[in-house]
């Protein structure tokens, strides 16, 4: 018997439709729910997950579907869902109060138990089975006794909730900075907690669980190359080189599962988010230019064509959410997982035997929860296969592809994992970037094609030019991370193309960042005076969770915004927000590092690449995919000559103007630049040496 739809059906998220033909009376977030909470005097149970959350599916399945919790759901609370993909403001908010209230880091799905009249927590946790185990209660239970506490201890939650307030209140620091120049001992410092953290075995930074911490590889890779440390070089190419090895890697369909839970990077959680593996195809893009490692470059187009394959809709374009972990509720990646008999099934004799010593097909699996499943990784290369068999390498190398291949087209036929077809903004400018820089690298016009549809759909249906860009097209949240992003992908876009129209897009969007979000001393995560209905709080979003930071990232943007059009405005608000940012985060540079990313930018003139001349010139276009191909991760590039650009010329480079009609490039960094060069082998040269220590 179908189960009647619940207040979810109306309802446009992936994640919210999922949970439509519950039992449980579920509400999605406003005002409607919030006046019946106070009208019938209950607390709010407010549940928040996503489409890919393994545990959001477990939880679902034992208790959201179970006709006897929902009984008790309904009857004690007001029952409220929430996507955090569709509304991350929300999720932070309440997050960071789980994190309050327990002590312990959070997580999804985010169960939260809130007082109807203000909205502010009384309890919380993350996922609660139907029966007590593992220390955690039972759901059934909990409800009842929250409830009870809710009804009988009204005073105790009005004073939990005025402190907790009071210490939302604190997060948000007065404004006026630290009134200290800024200065490079804070990069220093990151540096070092740094390399404390970092594995020197397995790559990465800490212990198992393992993320990969992408805005820390780009901040690596920037100060590699501008300080020509090998060192850390090293940490980067280490980390990139396990991962890819590991199975936290789809060795058959391309991308990146979420993060490893261990240290070695081989058992994964299989989500496989849209914001990882477009921040992790840039890295891979990055390395590949500074060390020319085949194996860079053949992970990062494996990721390309993961996020083309499976996470884009290319008809319309732009890219998607994320793919889930599981097919079912008790499944635990087994669409990813083989057994050695489903192997055996797939490939010819010995086409699994080297298959299985690469990829460890035999023994026990790595699956704690089904002992025979094994993850796919990189246990032996094929050259010590080569010689402890002693076969030719190209000869196993043929059969290990013919393996992949035949792999790929049986794990192909399996029930796929759900792929959540929501498009977010945020998500989609940090691809978009990614993709451009794979095009440029690999010279694959494809990836360009991908990212330039992305954009346009996002441009004509999220975008405003007073109000900048919504979360999701055709939506109304609006946060800092989507002008942010997008700003930064616009840019990206006109340095790839020369369309002037793209950095007036970029410029417009960070004028409404500056307008709406700033509050004096840092951009908020929302525009001002649009936090409610919630607990009404605004965030300054500084630091990398999990996503680059949104004011690291629109602080990188204004300076690259201040480089390309003169605005000496967009620098001083940069400047601002630094002095009153770094100092307090230079002991945490893995969670902080987008914004010392635009510190080592603010504190160093950039390589600005200023490129003069038709731009349908042949020999224009050849400047420029030099400068987007050279390694040279603060360049910034400016096009003229066409009479539309929105850029003025450097006065640097109107006082060394080259006459004549040849397509000319000039590099400089502030006052000082290097000859003017004609031939794009030259100009790649220049961007390898010019300015470096």
């Amino acid at each position: 018997m179908l189960m009647p739809r619940n207040r979810l059906a109306g309802e446009t998220s992936p994640y919210l439709l999922q949970h439509a033909g519950n039992p449980v009376d579920w509400h999605p977030w406003g005002a409607a729910a919030i006046e019946m909470a106070k009208a019938k005097d209950r607390p709010i149970l407010l549940s928040i997950g996503y489409s890919a959350c393994h545990w959001c599916h477990v939880m679902a399945h034992e208790s959201f579907e179970d006709v006897a919790t929902a009984e008790l759901m309904n009857r004690l609370f007001v029952n409220v869902k929430v996507d955090r993909e569709e509304r991350p403001d929300l999720d932070k908010v309440y997050q960071i109060a789980h994190q309050m209230l327990a002590h312990r880091g959070g997580g999804w799905p985010l169960t939260m138990f809130l007082a109807p009249d203000d909205l502010t927590p009384f309890y919380g946790g993350t996922y609660f089975p139907k029966e007590s185990r593992h220390g955690l209660p039972a759901f059934g239970e909990l409800l009842e006794r929250v409830a009870a506490f809710y009804r009988d201890n009204r005073d105790s939650v009005r004073s939990q909730n005025a402190a907790l307030r009071g210490v939302f209140a604190d997060l948000v620091p007065p404004s006026g900075g630290s009134g200290q120049p800024l200065g490079r001992a804070p990069i220093a410092a990151a540096r070092r907690e740094l390399e404390e953290s970092f594995d020197g075995r397995y790559g990465g930074f800490g212990g198992a669980p393992k993320f990969p911490h992408t805005a820390t590889l780009d901040l690596l890779l920037r100060r590699a190359f501008r300080t020509g440390d090998p060192d850390l070089l090293g940490i980067v190419t280490r980390t990139l080189d396990h991962m890819a090895r590991g199975g936290i890697r789809d060795h058959l369909g391309g991308g990146f599962h979420r993060y490893a839970t261990d240290a070695r990077w081989i058992v994964p959680h299989f989500e496989k988010m849209l914001y990882d593996n477009a921040g992790l195809l840039g890295a891979y893009v990055q390395a590949w230019l500074a060390t020319g490692r085949p194996l860079f470059r053949s992970v990062a187009e494996g990721t390309a064509g993961f996020l083309m394959s499976v996470l884009s809709d290319p008809p319309r374009g732009g890219f998607y959410g994320s793919q889930d972990a599981d097919v079912g509720p008790h499944d635990d990646g087994s669409y990813f997982t083989w057994t050695e008999g489903e192997a055996r099934a797939a490939l010819t004799g010995d086409e699994f035997a080297v298959a299985s010593e690469h990829f460890h097909l035999t023994g026990p699996g790595e699956m704690h929860d089904a002992e025979r499943r094994h993850v796919l990784y990189a246990d032996r290369d094929v050259d010590v296969i080569a010689v402890t068999t002693r076969r030719d390498v190209a000869e196993l190398e043929r059969l290990l592809d013919g393996a992949r291949q035949k792999l790929g087209a049986a794990r192909a036929s399996r029930p796929a994992p759900y792929v959540d077809t929501a498009l977010y903004a945020n998500w989609n400018g940090m691809a978009i970037v990614a993709m451009l820089a794979a095009a440029s690298a690999f010279g694959e016009r494809g990836y360009q094609d991908a990212a330039l549809r992305a954009l346009e759909r996002f441009l004509a249906e999220a975008y405003r030019p007073e109000h900048g860009f919504a979360h999701t097209p055709g939506g109304t949240t609006r946060t800092l991370d989507d002008q942010a992003q997008m700003a930064l992908a616009l840019f990206a876009a006109y340095e790839t193309t020369a369309e002037a129209r793209y950095l007036a897009a970029a410029r417009a969007t960070m004028e409404v960042v500056v307008r709406d979000y700033w509050d004096g001393d840092a951009f908020l995560d929302v525009p001002r005076g649009t936090t409610g209905p919630g607990l009404d709080v605004a965030l300054h979003p500084l630091q990398d969770a999990p996503t680059p930071s949104a004011n690291g990232v629109a602080a990188l943007v204004l300076l690259r915004l201040s480089r390309v059009l003169g605005t000496e405005a967009h620098r001083q608000i940069v400047g601002h927000l630094l002095e009153g940012s770094v100092a307090g985060l230079a002991a945490h540079g893995l969670h902080a590092s987008a914004l010392f990313v635009a510190l080592d930018d603010f504190l160093h003139e950039p390589a600005h690449v200023t490129i003069i001349g038709a731009p349908h010139d042949p020999r224009t276009a050849a400047l420029r995919e030099a400068a987007l191909r050279s390694w040279r991760p603060d360049r910034v590039i400016s096009h003229h000559g066409d009479g539309r650009s929105d850029a003025p010329l450097p006065e640097a480079v109107q006082a060394m103007l080259v006459r004549g009609t040849e397509p000319t490039a000039y590099v400089c960094a502030g006052a000082v630049c290097a000859a003017p060069v004609r031939d794009p082998a030259a100009l790649a040269e220049t961007l390898s040496t010019f300015g470096r220590r």
